[in-house]
C-alpha cells in the first residue's frame, strides 16, 4: 500500500501548479497527517535535492535513532507548496541548495527558529542564521577549472576581467544562482561600481555565450574553446568518478582546479551551501531537530563528503579522496552567507544591466 507521500509525488507534477497545490492542502495533506506515528517516530522531509544524494545520510539517521524519514522530492516551487499547505503541511524539515533559496523560505514565512547547542558548536557562525532559522549542511566552492597549460597557481576572481583572458573564459548563465551568489559576494566585498566594472570585463573575456552547466566548462576547456572557467567544486569529484573512457571522465581528467579568492584583504574562496530549516508547522519538530543535529555530526559530515563530493561544514572532517587529490582543502571566505543573500537582487539587476547573458 502506498504511503500518502508517495501518492503526493505521483499526483503533484508539476509542483508549482496552483491547482495541484490546493488539492494537496485540502485533501491529501490531512490524510498524511492522520497516518503519522507518535512524535519522534517519524518525520517528513521536503527536499529539492535528488533523494539519492541524501538517502545514505537519512538511512544512517534511521539506523541510529529508529526514526523513519519520509522524503518528498520537490523539484520546483518548494516555498509555494509549503505556503499553500499552510498549518496542515506534513513537512517537518525543508532542505535545499543555495543560500538564496534558504533565505526565500525564511522571508516567505514557512520556517521557524531553532536553538541548538550542537549546531552552534559544529557550524561556523557565518554559515547559519543568527536567529536559528536555517543552517548550512555542506559547502560547494566556486572554483576555476583551467587547462593544465595555464601557469597560475593562484588567481583572484577579479583577475578574470583582465584583458589577457580575452576569449578564454567560460561560464554558465550569470543569472544562475551559483553565479548570482558570486556576484552578490563581489558586491559585498568591492561595492556595486567595482563589481559592474568587473562584470563588463568578464563578459568581454568570454569565449562563448554563458550557457550550459558547470561540467560544460570542463568540456569546453578540453575542446579548446576556453582556457579557464567558473564552476563548482563537487562536479570535479563527479567527473573523476565517472567510468573510464566516458565523456565526463575525459572532461574531469582534462582540467586542473585553481582556488580563487577575492582581492579584499583576508577574503577566501567563495562558497555556497546545501542547507535546511525546520518547517513553521512541523508536526515533529523534535525529530526534525534531531535530524539536523545528526547531519552536522562528524559521521554524517563524512558521509556528505563521500557521497556528494562536497566540503563539510564541520571542521576536522576528511575530504573525499578525489576532492583531496584534485583540489585539496579550501580556505572558505568568511563573509556571512546572510550578507551574500542580502545583495542577491542587486546582483541580478547588475547582471542584466551589463547584458551578461546576451
Amino acid at each position: 500500500m502506498r504511503r500518502p507521500d508517495q501518492i503526493l509525488r505521483q499526483t503533484l507534477r508539476p509542483w508549482h501548479a496552483a491547482s495541484a497545490l490546493a488539492l494537496a492542502a485540502a485533501v491529501l495533506v490531512p490524510a498524511m497527517a492522520q497516518a503519522q506515528a507518535p512524535a519522534g517516530g517519524e518525520l517528513t522531509l521536503y527536499t529539492t535535492r535528488e533523494v539519492a544524494l541524501v538517502q545514505p545520510l537519512l538511512s544512517a539517521f534511521t539506523a541510529r535513532t529508529g526514526t523513519q524519514v519520509h522524503t518528498v522530492f520537490v523539484k520546483d516551487g518548494l516555498l509555494e507548496r509549503v505556503k499553500a499547505e499552510g498549518a496542515r503541511s506534513p513537512a517537518d524539515l525543508l532542505m535545499t541548495v543555495d543560500i538564496g533559496n534558504l533565505v526565500d523560505l525564511v522571508e516567505g514565512g514557512v520556517t521557524q527558529p531553532l536553538k541548538s547547542a550542537e549546531i552552534a558548536a559544529a557550524v561556523p557562525a557565518n554559515l547559519r542564521a543568527v536567529d536559528g532559522q536555517w543552517t548550512a549542511l555542506s559547502l560547494r566552492a566556486r572554483v576555476l577549472y583551467a587547462d593544465p597549460a595555464v601557469k597560475a597557481a593562484t588567481l583572484r576572481y577579479e583577475d578574470l576581467a583582465d584583458p589577457k583572458w580575452k576569449g578564454k573564459v567560460c561560464t554558465r548563465s550569470g543569472q544562475h544562482p551559483y553565479n548570482t551568489a558570486l556576484v552578490a559576494a563581489m558586491i559585498a566585498h568591492d561595492g556595486e561600481a567595482k563589481t559592474e566594472q568587473w562584470l563588463r570585463g568578464l563578459k568581454a573575456n568570454l569565449g562563448r555565450k554563458p550557457t550550459g552547466g558547470d561540467r560544460d566548462v570542463a568540456r569546453d576547456i578540453l575542446g579548446g574553446i576556453c582556457d579557464v572557467g567558473l564552476a563548482n567544486s563537487y562536479y570535479v569529484g563527479q567527473m573523476k568518478a565517472s567510468k573510464p573512457g566516458s565523456d565526463a571522465r575525459k572532461w574531469g581528467d582534462a582540467i586542473q582546479v585553481i582556488k580563487p579568492t577575492f582581492s579584499a584583504r583576508g577574503a577566501g574562496t567563495h562558497v555556497n551551501i546545501s542547507g535546511a530549516a525546520v518547517a513553521k508547522h512541523a508536526p515533529n519538530k523534535a525529530a526534525a531537530q534531531a535530524l539536523l543535529e545528526f547531519l552536522v555530526s562528524e559521521p554524517a559530515q563524512q558521509l556528505y563528503a563521500q557521497t556528494n563530493y562536497e566540503y563539510p561544514v564541520r571542521a576536522g572532517v576528511a575530504l573525499d579522496p578525489l576532492i583531496q587529490s584534485a583540489i585539496g582543502p579550501v580556505k572558505a571566505d568568511t563573509l556571512p552567507l546572510a550578507e551574500i543573500a542580502r545583495h542577491r537582487k542587486q546582483a541580478s539587476l547588475l547582471i542584466d544591466k551589463v547584458a551578461f547573458d546576451q
